[in-house]
């Protein structure tokens, strides 16, 4: 069965390539490994559309988000960033995309609206980014690093449900261990991930580049009226920041973006007779990417369901022995082709940890090194997959005026940049922890 989990993510990455839309790249891959351990079409079917259950609440968190996101945008306060942002960085490409890169990782943890702020902040920009001759590649792999940085060395917003994650995985298996240590153990992988960005800034995407212009007309190109700081303004920041407070006291992003929303209609920010549109405009805005990640959920679990990951994990360790150096390349190999596959981290981890402990144990690896081989493996495949939301969100803006392609201008990128540092420097970490 292990060969199965392989070739399935094989069929979805080259479908991907070959510019099928990523649903029914994911579905067929899916269906693929289901049939190929056996099952018949009907019961493919019905696993598949059981196991999309399994981010339900992340699809709605998205959903709600995105919600929450236009309202934020609603009272004018992102078009108060973008203007700074053109007045300020307007010909200095470096500050500008590590300006992106900052304000990318404060939707991880201050602001957790994850990426639906990038539909808005980023279109608006398109047009400054030509004139730049800027390389929408380097946009995408300075939103992807802050998409994904911040969550796997910072212990707050969404970092806290990763660690948390990998706490409650890892003590169900076996070991105790605090989000404090976990966030300490994740330290070295994500310093890997800030070596790649500096890489892909300073280093492959220098160099000026021009994009072929197309027919596809984006409103949000046209320049926002200049506004000024303003109650509402004000008003918008309290509700971003109770949101913030009530995500971080119940733990829940539903209840946070639920909050925030509520706040900012009691204030009446938003008025409740635009309440309808906020919620529209939100599923139109986050809907395709929260559909993708429930079917990824009902890939993850027809993997999951025949057996195929346990049995690759089993084969992979059945030959390595004790050597720690080939134990931690190949877990690292199998969570980076299991998390290519199912496209997100926090659904891949609970899979991981399970598995990953009992081996880990018998290796004599410290719960701190174990710690570092399960966030690393997690986060490996998040970037440059094609079902990932830190892929689709940056996607989502830069193609708003059908310039700029998902796999080889983003995910191919960010593969690149953050898939192999953070391989790397996970390896290391679980030698030396």
């Amino acid at each position: 069965m292990a060969w199965i989990v392989i070739v399935s993510v094989l069929i979805m990455t080259v479908l991907s390539l070959l510019k099928v839309n990523v649903i029914i790249a994911i579905i067929v891959a899916a269906l693929s490994a289901a049939l190929l351990s056996g099952l018949s079409i009907t019961d493919s079917l019905e696993m598949f559309v059981n196991g999309m259950g399994g981010q339900a609440e992340t699809a709605l968190s998205y959903i709600l988000l995105g919600a929450f996101a236009v309202a934020i945008s609603y009272t004018g306060i992102t078009t108060l960033l973008v203007q700074y942002l053109i007045r300020v960085l307007t010909g200095k490409k470096t500050m500008m995309l590590l300006a992106i890169a900052g304000v990318a990782s404060l939707s991880q943890n201050l602001v957790p609206v994850h990426i639906a702020f990038i539909p808005i902040l980023i279109p608006p920009l398109l047009k400054l980014f030509d004139q730049m001759k800027m390389d929408r590649r380097a946009v995408a792999t300075a939103l992807t690093f802050g998409l994904k940085a911040p969550y796997i060395m910072i212990p707050a917003g969404f970092g806290l449900m990763f660690h948390e994650t990998i706490q409650e995985g890892m003590k169900s298996s076996g070991i105790d261990i605090t989000t404090n240590q976990i966030a300490l153990s994740l330290l070295i992988p994500g310093a890997g991930m800030v070596i790649g960005l500096f890489i892909a800034i300073f280093v492959t995407y220098r160099k000026d580049r021009t994009v072929e212009s197309t027919n596809r007309e984006v409103k949000a190109f046209v320049q926002p009226e200049k506004l000024t700081f303003n109650r509402s303004h004000l008003l918008t920041l309290i509700a971003i920041l109770g949101a913030l407070a009530v995500q971080l006291w119940i733990g829940s992003l539903i209840i946070g973006a639920l909050t925030g929303l509520v706040i900012m209609f009691l204030f009446f920010v938003v008025p409740f007779h635009k309440g309808d549109r906020v919620i529209s405009e939100g599923v139109a805005m986050m809907g395709t990417i929260a559909f993708v990640m429930l079917v990824a959920a009902g890939f993850g679990h027809i993997i999951q369901e025949i057996g195929a990951v346990d049995d690759l994990v089993k084969v992979s360790s059945g030959v390595l022995g004790d050597n720690k150096m080939l134990i931690a390349f190949v877990l690292l190999l199998v969570g980076l082709v299991i998390t290519m596959g199912i496209g997100s981290s926090f659904g891949t981890i609970p899979i991981l940890a399970a598995l990953y402990v009992p081996i880990c144990l018998a290796a004599s690896f410290s719960p701190m090194a174990t710690a570092a081989l399960i966030g690393t493996a997690g986060a490996l495949g998040d970037a440059g997959s094609p079902a990932s939301d830190s892929t689709l969100g940056p996607t989502s803006g830069l193609n708003a005026d059908g310039k700029h392609n998902h796999i080889w201008d983003t995910c191919v990128p960010t593969f690149i940049h953050f898939n192999i540092p953070l391989f790397i420097f996970g390896w290391i970490a679980a030698l030396v922890l």
